[in-house]
């Protein structure tokens, strides 16, 4: 199967010795329903549409989709590891997946959650490469916080896969930056592998004062500024499009980005779209691809269609103006 050479692309975070990690395509594809509410022949379908444009990333977990009738939490990596053998594109793809969300024995989640304790960082890893079928993961994430583990534990065992050779890349989702800086640091100080990327909630939209997203986190004010200032740490942003809110009438804004400062900046996204000839999404992504601190969004889609919708955004590039238009907008500033 052919692999684009057009694709945008950047670096995703770095390596032990500092280089840059692996070139990945700058929109990356998230495989949460795959084998579950997506069946494995639409998947495959997804995913050859994907490479087929120039698609280089894809991003999964050892927990996919556990919360779906009769799933254990497997499937999305079993798909992705069949599909890898039978298209022979293991190396075209750089492959993401997360550890410390998979339930671990009866009771609720996420009280249940395996963690990130040495030991659960190495099982889950080892299932995660023998569901994937390869012997590496290009990068690995820890997926919500365990703050019942000491960081320094944590933080070795991520940092011994790497030494290791199992893992290139490392990550970080649903946390705190200051637990982040944390991480980092201690890694650096002990000579290991550190977090290079975070992966956290971040949108358009705004999240209205004291809103919670449960174990996930969405991008603060404070993340966005570390990474600015931290070269070589790269932001991912998931459900970046509200999982179909911005385009689709019948999908309501979620309750967490209700509020008047959504309806400016929603007024300000028509505008772009409609002077573009792009969809609402389109521009999302585009804003969030080019903005002074470029984020690497990962999108979801349940067909081929509605992944190329998402991946013409490529081709779409706001000017100066529109930006700024997008950027300021806030409560009171439709007012003409």
């Amino acid at each position: 199967m052919p692999v684009s050479t057009r694709t945008p692309t950047r670096t995703l975070g770095r390596r032990a010795d500092g280089t840059p990690g692996p070139l990945v395509s700058t929109l990356c594809l998230g495989t949460m329903p795959f084998g579950t509410r997506v069946p494995e022949d639409r998947a495959f379908a997804i995913l050859d549409r994907f490479v087929e444009r120039g698609g280089t990333f894809v991003d999964t977990a050892n927990c996919y989709a556990f919360w779906e009738d009769g799933a254990d939490g497997g499937e999305s990596e079993r798909v992705i590891g069949r599909w890898l053998a039978d298209r022979g594109l293991r190396d075209a793809i750089v492959l993401a997946t997360k550890v410390g969300a998979r339930p671990d024995g009866p009771g609720t989640w996420p009280a249940t959650a395996e963690g990130l304790s040495e030991r659960a960082v190495r099982r889950a890893v080892e299932g995660s490469l023998r569901r994937l079928g390869t012997d590496r993961i290009d990068l690995l994430y820890g997926h919500i916080e365990d703050r019942a583990v000491p960081l320094e534990e944590t933080v070795g065992a991520f940092g011994g896969l790497v030494a290791e050779g199992s893992v290139d890349v490392l990550g970080v989702s649903n946390q705190t930056t200051w637990r982040i800086e944390r991480a980092r640091t201690l890694a650096e100080r002990s000579g290991l592998a550190g977090y290079s990327c975070v992966q956290q909630q971040y949108t358009y939209l705004r999240p209205r004062p004291g809103a919670t997203f449960g174990t996930g986190l969405h991008a603060s004010a404070e993340l966005l500024d570390y990474a600015r200032t931290h070269p070589g740490l790269t932001l991912l942003a998931y459900t970046p499009l509200l999982t179909g809110a911005y385009t689709n009438p019948a999908k309501p804004v979620p309750a967490a980005f209700d509020h008047p400062d959504s309806t400016a900046r929603l007024a300000a996204l028509r505008e772009i779209a409609a002077e573009t000839g792009a969809t609402a999404g389109q521009v999302v992504l585009a804003w969030l691809l080019g903005g002074d601190l470029p984020v690497l969004p990962v999108v979801g889609a349940t067909s081929p269609a509605q992944l190329d919708e998402s991946l013409d955004a490529w081709e779409l590039v706001l000017t100066p103006e529109q930006r700024a238009r997008l950027d300021t907008a806030q409560a009171g500033s439709t007012d003409r």
